[in-house]
């Protein structure tokens, strides 16, 4: 008899296939995020719980179900779910690192390009039939090439991201102790005010933590060059939302290129009014390869937790150790 696996949302196909051939597979079928409650009992029916970043899987979730063998988390965070409890109650949880980074860098600097050179704005002015021919200052935008970029957390993607940067002759500043983006590319460390007063560019790439949230405010983005552009593709409230809508709409800085929200999906009221973003529903991992490749990664760590086998991915690697 297959173990039972519940999965929070479809998965892409290649993925469910793998799934379905190890797995009886309980799977939400619908395109919408799925309450505490469907959870809980979907939980109840598994030995295996398959979950998203966007699901907060809690101590009722965790203890609703004494046969509950792992938590496998489709995402390279997992700061919704309590992984305290969890290992308390000796079940493992899994993430996916590691296969994110070059298609989370790629959209970092999508998003760079799309606010510098003003490229949503000017796709919507051409739809709506203004576009009358060329005009020498026709929605001017800012250069890349030659540029300071500041990295904020310079792990696995923001050292891609600054890799990135040897095409476009940039500077590049960083504010962590990391010395391996020394190591792949020519940056400079700096501390987090000199970062914020010399880039032209900020990259934000830090996990969510307790010391990271609001790490950019109202004292940080007035440190900024009004000419600045603020890019985040890492948490949604490592920013201030608040304070970052008032500093696009006062410009304090020329702009801003988000992927995540602080209270995702939800936006604070008047950012989708401000031209001066770019806003993407969330879609840095989103290309069919590294999505894809999450899912096998997910689905080897439920093999292995079935198994009776240290998963490779493993974030609780104390309950193995007891």
């Amino acid at each position: 008899m297959k173990p039972k696996i519940f999965v929070t949302r479809m998965l892409p196909e290649r993925v469910m296939k793998k799934l379905n051939d190890n797995f009886i597979v309980n799977v939400n079928h619908e395109d919408k995020a799925l309450s505490k409650e469907e959870i809980l009992s979907g939980t109840l029916d598994g030995d295996i719980l398959l979950c998203l970043l966007s699901d907060v899987i809690d101590s009722d979730i965790i203890s609703c179900n004494p046969n509950l063998k792992g938590i496998v988390n489709y995402a390279v965070g997992f700061n919704n779910i309590d992984v305290k409890c969890a290992t308390r109650l000796n079940v493992p949880v899994t993430n996916t690192p590691g296969v994110l980074t070059e298609t989370t860098a790629d959209m970092a600097w999508s998003l760079i390009f799309s606010v510098a050179r003003r490229i949503v704005e000017s796709d919507k002015f051409v739809r709506e039939g203004k576009f009358k021919g060329w005009g020498p200052k026709l929605l001017l935008g800012a250069d890349i090439y030659g540029k300071t970029l500041g990295i904020i957390g310079a792990g696995r993607i923001g050292i891609a991201v600054a890799k990135r940067t040897l095409g476009f002759s940039m500077k590049v500043l960083y504010s962590d102790n990391n010395s391996e983006i020394e190591n792949t590319i020519k940056a400079e460390k700096v501390d987090l005010e000199t970062l914020l007063k010399n880039s032209d560019f900020v990259s934000l790439h830090v996990p969510m933590l307790p010391n990271t949230k609001h790490l950019i405010s109202e004292r940080e983005l007035k440190m900024m060059k009004d000419t600045a552009i603020l890019i985040n593709t890492s948490r949604g409230a490592v920013v201030d939302e608040e304070m970052l809508l008032i500093a696009l709409q006062e410009n304090w800085i020329a702009g801003a290129g988000l992927d995540v929200y602080e209270n995702e999906p939800k936006l604070i009221e008047g950012l989708i009014d401000c031209d001066n973003v770019v806003l993407a529903p969330h879609i840095a991992s989103a290309s069919v390869e590294t999505r894809t490749n999450m899912g096998f990664i997910a689905a080897e760590n439920a093999i292995a937790i079935w198994l009776g086998k240290i998963p490779p991915q493993v974030v609780n690697r104390e309950i193995y150790e007891k």
